[in-house]
């Protein structure tokens, strides 16, 4: 015992003296905190997440509204002689006012009118500097434009106000291009906005001076010249102003927040005053939380006691209007966007906002989450700035225009009702009067086969017979698609990593990398075109019509010969989703192709690994899912009738049929021994409440897989096992089983894709089990001239709906004195 003591003590003092001095290196930085001063931030607990901010974008992105039916049509109109393409509109500097076919643009000096039912060149063209518009105001800069409301019909959306930098109010006739009246100097400093409400006008500027113009009794008319407006006073500088529910809304950025950063404080304020009420207060209002500056706000025909307000940050807030003490109170705050809110606008039963990405989102905002049901790209992926509904286009044109501005310098126009959805929708019920039907049988193949090679296909019976087990599962498939993960082993894959970081420096100068990489590659693909020919009768023979790698992801898919000749548009890419999607270790490899007119897609992918992961793995999802443009756009001419939801066979969703398959890695929350107890028992079904999948599809309203299908698990969990054994994980981490491994699948009409078998097989040269699904298919044929007719007879029934939708929107904006 001594002697142990003693030796121990030598231990302990021996090294003292080689021990390097510290001095040799920087002392570490130190921070003094004075007694008043705050404490800095807590240091967040790492989740052993690769990356933390990977998760926070995860976790922005799972909240957001449901985008997985929505149509990518883009909803034009074609109520207009004239295409308003040719009218530049100067983002920051101009002003811009729509009155039917009518477009009032002003941009420093000079002001432009369109008739666009007559030309798409302007038909005033005036410079304020040469001119002054006949006044002796000459050289005015115009910095707001509003038409003005008239008794007389035929005057209505003909009298423009014009609001100028040095606070002068004019209004010009537009049909005569002629200033009939002016207030010079009425505002001394720069006119910011204008609103029409009811028969009254209402102009601003930039110090808070807000005047309010109500029509003589006399003459139910404002005579710009003669009529005394009601001056209130407001806070200055106010960047956001809008009428709301008769109120003025107004917000400006809070300069201690710097924009959109977040503070422990909420904000932004929003003032509302009450301007038509002679003597009352401005009110200030909170939001329920911190959120960006406001950049727009609107009222909802469909919600007609909220106002909705748009924020940087992406968030939505929702005020009520009916309140006890009639102060308006923040109700709900809504993530809508990773990006700025930079425009919205009520039209009909839809919220459209514009994003700083060029894209218009109309959503439904009576489900919880919110849905999504349209989204296009309308300025060319540049912010759009502004989007208005043109009230005078109901009496003016017999329909609901809305406009958009955008960063492009473009004016775009919109049908508010959303008339081709419509049509598309009616459309699809009567799908079986203008189409033919067959059916065709379709079996999917997922392994991660972690690394083993075919040839290692030996021993057991179950190892043996799998490819000739498995590609009988279906009668006569007539497309197979095999899905395959991991494929190179760890080291390739870390040699592969460092290839990616260090840009190559380590490859051997005969490419060893790929070499090894390829080989493996090529073993699998000549095996599996061996199994294929093989298990199938000779007198029917199979066509690679895929094959594509992504580090360790492999797919191949067959095509009976027969039907070869009927595909269409077919096409492969592949997507990473590792190290923030610069990196293929995870991600997934998508196909598709046409066949007759239904559109078929396949993706095969490894998810984010990890117990605790799921956001990460919900966010690889999305990015399959939601990836802009996965596909090259359809060449069909006319509009193409394989894809769906308005889409043109560039995005994942576009196709009428979707499979998925692969280790999607989603695993079960239990103990082991719980789950491992219940497997050995065949009591499978106390593990679904578990497993994180099924979990997500039934409890987050937002995943993104909720519109898939997946068959009942009748099987055990496929991972993790010992290599050539059925023991489960004994390794030192004593992995939890799970069902790893999995296909879904998702139709545009669910009926039309039937499951015929969803099972697991024993080939056990993995850490995996591979499984398989069959499926009976149902693809579709159109005849075009009976379609052609039918969809004849839907328009026509369009437009007798689109005048009682017409009616109440023309209802709703006289109530909200729009009109």
């Amino acid at each position: 015992m001594q002697e142990a003591e003693a030796e121990s003590s030598n231990v302990s003092t021996s090294p003292q003296a080689e021990r390097k001095a510290f001095g040799s290196h920087p002392p570490p930085p130190t921070r003094t905190i004075g007694l008043g001063d705050k404490l800095p931030p807590a240091r967040r607990a790492q989740s052993g997440s690769s990356s933390e901010s990977e998760d926070d974008e995860a976790r922005k992105v799972e909240l957001l509204p449901d985008t997985t039916r929505a149509s990518r049509r883009p909803p034009t109109v074609d109520c207009h002689n004239y295409s308003e393409f040719n009218i530049h509109i100067p983002a920051y500097t101009s002003a811009v006012a729509v009155s039917g076919h009518t477009v009032a643009v002003s941009n420093h000096h000079h002001l432009k009118i369109y008739d666009l039912s007559v030309s798409d060149a302007p038909i005033w063209n005036v410079d304020s500097k040469e001119s002054g518009l006949d006044t002796k105001l000459v050289g005015f800069k115009v910095t707001a434009l509003e038409f003005r409301p008239a008794a007389r019909e035929g005057d209505r959306g003909c009298f423009l106000w014009l609001g100028t930098k040095d606070g002068h109010l004019l209004e010009l006739d537009v049909r005569t291009g002629v200033v009939v009246g002016m207030k010079p100097a009425v505002h001394a400093h720069t006119v910011t906005h204008m609103f029409r409400h009811a028969r009254s006008m209402v102009t601003m500027d930039d110090t808070g001076k807000v005047l309010v113009f109500t029509p003589d009794t006399n003459t139910d008319e404002i005579v710009l010249a003669y009529t005394q407006p009601r001056i209130v006073r407001i806070a200055d500088k106010q960047e956001f102003a809008k009428l709301l529910g008769a109120q003025l809304w107004t917000s400006t950025r809070d300069p201690s927040a710097g924009g959109g950063v977040g503070t422990t404080s909420r904000g932004p304020i929003v003032r509302v005053y009450d301007i038509f009420t002679p003597g009352s207060a401005g009110k200030s209002l909170l939001p329920t939380e911190h959120l960006g500056a406001i950049t727009s706000g609107t009222v909802l025909p469909s919600q007609p006691g909220m106002a909705f307000l748009g924020h940087e940050g992406g968030n939505i807030s929702i005020w009520s209007l009916q309140t006890d003490d009639g102060v308006p109170a923040c109700q709900e705050v809504i993530k809508v966007s990773t990006s700025d809110v930079l425009s919205l606008e009520g039209v009909n039963d839809r919220l459209w906002a514009g994003s700083r990405n060029g894209m218009i989102v109309a959503y439904d905002v009576i489900p919880q989450p919110w849905v999504v049901t349209n989204r296009w790209m309308a300025h060319q992926k540049l912010p759009v700035l502004r989007l208005v509904v043109d009230t005078w286009s109901m009496e003016k044109l017999g329909r609901l225009t809305v406009y958009s501005i955008g960063r492009d310098e473009r004016l775009r126009f919109w049908d508010g009702l959303l008339g081709t959805d419509w049509v598309d929708k009616e459309l699809l019920k009567r799908e079986t009067e203008f189409s033919s039907f067959r059916d065709m049988n379709v079996l999917i193949v997922s392994w991660n086969v972690d690394s083993a090679k075919p040839d290692q296909l030996t021993g057991t019976a179950d190892n043996i017979n799998f490819l000739q087990d498995v590609l009988t599962g279906v009668d006569s498939p007539d497309v197979i698609a095999f899905g395959l993960q991991e494929l190179i082993d760890l080291e390739s894959r870390k040699m592969a990593a460092k290839t990616v970081l260090l840009g190559g420096k380590n490859k051997t100068a005969d490419g060893a990398i790929s070499q090894k990489v390829t080989t493996s590659y090529k073993k699998w693909y000549d095996r599996l075109v061996l199994a294929v020919r093989l298990a199938m009768p000779p007198d029917v023979p199979y066509t690679v019509i895929h094959t594509e790698n992504l580090v360790g992801l492999f797919s191949c898919i067959f095509v009976k010969n027969t039907e070869r000749i009927s595909l269409k548009q077919v096409a492969i890419t592949t997507i990473k989703r590792g190290m923030g999607g610069r990196y293929g270790n995870k991600g997934g490899i998508v196909a598709r192709f046409v066949i007759d007119d239904t559109s078929i897609c396949f993706i095969n992918c490894h998810l984010a690994a990890g117990q605790h992961h799921v956001r990460q793995r919900n966010a690889d999802v999305t990015a399959f899912l939601e990836d802009k443009s996965v596909f090259p756009e359809s060449d069909a001419i006319e509009e193409p009738l394989a894809y769906v939801n308005g889409g043109d066979g560039s995005m994942v969703l576009d196709h009428e049929v979707v499979f998925m398959n692969g280790d999607m890695n989603y695993r079960i929350d239990q103990r082991r021994d719980n789950v491992i107890a219940s497997i050995k028992a065949g009591d499978l079904e106390t593990l679904y409440a578990h497993d994180q999948l099924l979990k997500e599809m039934r409890l987050n309203r937002a995943f993104r897989l909720r519109s898939f299908m997946e068959g009942p698990l009748m099987f055990a969990p496929t991972y993790k096992y010992d290599r050539r054994s059925s023991e489960y994980d004994s390794s030192e981490k004593s992995r939890v089983p799970a069902w790893c491994d999995r296909v879904l699948w998702r139709s545009r009409e669910p009926s039309r894709v039937e499951q015929l078998h969803y099972r697991r097989y024993e080939a056990n040269i993995s850490d995996h089990r591979p499984i398989s699904a069959g499926f009976r298919m149902t693809v579709k044929s159109v005849r075009h001239d009976a379609r052609a007719k039918i969809k004849a007879e839907v328009e026509a029934a369009w437009a007798q709906h689109e005048q009682g939708l017409l009616r109440r929107a023309h209802q709703f904006y006289i109530d909200q004195a729009m009109i």
